[in-house]
């Protein structure tokens, strides 16, 4: 007949745990503030350095499996919201891995256009966005916390801090939420309707260390808005400017179209391939600054510009493509349907003294159709889409303009495929394909390809 204590080891045994062990410290788990350790061990994989560091040891009876230490490996998550969020597909493998899958990717899609050159990774491929969004949520007691939407769903999943995100602005953005119950703000809530505060956006500048935080409030009533600044500030005084933007509409848009300057200028700016830009709430601005500088450097070598060429810079943002390739070429047109986005180009020109390019709130298919009906010609065309990539309105514009050159680049290599595949039908070639990894951790991929006729 087996004694209490007989059971009571076995028990414990089958739990995976010694009970005789002496000072046995207790289980330990994933926690937010253990990314720096997950970064640590994604170095450690990248170097072929990784030492096991799970509860099991090479092999250990648990029940009537046994679990190698290679098993255990694979299971092992370096984020701790890895599970749950689904934005960084990658963030389980070394980088050197992540980089071969991505090549494999590029090469599968695009490789019948020709050679796909060797992507460019990162030196350092951590904390490298300079832009970071967070939802907002509240406990039941109260407290203030910020985190992402769960992968498929609306339920948000708390987020402290994140491998990819610059590393000041998570800070000040858990610094936002630990104000909201001192200043009885409450979160927004979809399903209700009720609440104050629905999403913080922080950009930060890169070279310029400028910061911006964006408040979104579901109401132009801000309550003790200037107390709550200054309360920020006092935690944070290197941030730049605060804005509270008011977003009341039931819609899954983050930014509304109102907008009121709590504190500073109301933007940020920042140097990009020598270029200063001025970055308000609702610019599009590359994600990962780094490498930016290595894309746009690409672009203007396959270009080739010798400064006597008309360069159309479609899909132009805030101008940047247009103006870094000012330099280099005769005239460059820099197209783009947001008005705030022109607005932000057209300051940006006068702020760096470029004289040579001109800018157009219009669509740039429709515009191309105008010049070619009036004759006029370009010699290169950037164009610079966003992930649903070009429609054929424009890409048939592009082949009444007739340009020699066509820079093209691309956020999805899938639609990228199904571009050139409508361009190399009608009278182009594709000449090069370079991927960068603008996305490290996760699948997204950067690609510029240049087509001639």
């Amino acid at each position: 007949m087996k004694t209490d204590r007989t059971i009571r080891r076995e028990r414990e045994q089958r739990n995976g745990r010694n009970a005789f062990a002496k000072n046995e410290p207790p289980r330990t788990y994933n926690k937010p503030s253990q990314t720096k350790k997950a970064k640590e061990n994604i170095e450690a994989k990248t170097a072929g350095k990784t030492e096991l560091k799970c509860t099991v040891k090479k092999k250990e009876e648990t029940g009537k499996k046994i679990v190698t230490g290679e098993q255990a490996e694979k299971k092992r998550r370096v984020c701790p919201y890895e599970k749950k969020c689904g934005g960084c597909q990658y963030v389980h493998l070394p980088y050197k891995k992540q980089l071969e899958r991505k090549q494999q990717r590029e090469k599968a899609l695009l490789g019948s256009f020709g050679k796909v050159q060797p992507i460019i990774g990162m030196k350092d491929p951590f904390h490298y966005r300079n832009k970071v969004h967070g939802v907002v949520a509240t406990d039941r007691k109260g407290n203030g916390y910020t985190g992402i939407y769960e992968e498929k769903s609306h339920r948000i999943v708390r987020v402290d801090s994140c491998l990819i995100e610059n590393e000041k602005a998570d800070a000040i953005m858990q610094s936002v939420a630990g104000l909201m119950k001192s200043f009885k703000m409450r979160a927004y809530n979809e399903d209700t309707g009720y609440g104050f505060l629905r999403h913080i956006l922080i950009r930060t500048g890169y070279h310029t260390g400028q910061i911006m935080v964006v408040l979104v409030t579901a109401s132009p009533v801000f309550p003790s808005k200037n107390n709550f600044v200054k309360a920020l500030r006092k935690l944070h005084p290197e941030i730049t400017t605060i804005v509270a933007n008011v977003n009341d509409r039931n819609t899954s848009m983050i930014l509304g179209d109102k907008q009121q300057v709590l504190y500073g200028k109301g933007y940020i700016e920042d140097i990009l391939c020598g270029k200063r830009f001025r970055i308000s709430p609702k610019s599009f601005y590359q994600v990962n600054p780094v490498q930016t500088e290595i894309l746009y450097d690409k672009a203007m070598e396959y270009a080739e510009l010798t400064g006597k060429e008309t360069v159309i810079d479609a899909y132009s943002g805030i101008g940047t493509i247009g103006m870094v390739a000012s330099d280099r070429a005769k005239e460059v047109i820099s197209v783009e349907v947001n008005g705030d986005a022109v607005r932000d180009a057209i300051a940006n020109a006068k702020m760096n003294k470029i004289k040579n390019v001109h800018f157009y709130k219009a669509d740039a298919g429709e515009f191309m159709v105008k010049m070619a009906a009036a004759g006029q010609k370009a010699d290169v065309v950037f164009m610079d889409p966003p992930r649903a990539g070009s429609d054929r309105k424009f890409l048939n514009s592009l082949l009444r303009l007739k340009p020699r050159k066509v820079v093209y680049i691309s956020c999805n290599p899938e639609t990228l495929k199904r571009d050139l595949g409508y361009l190399t039908g009608n009278g182009y070639r594709v000449k090069k394909i370079q991927p960068v990894d603008m996305f490290p951790m996760t699948e997204g991929i950067e690609t510029v390809s240049l087509l001639s006729r």
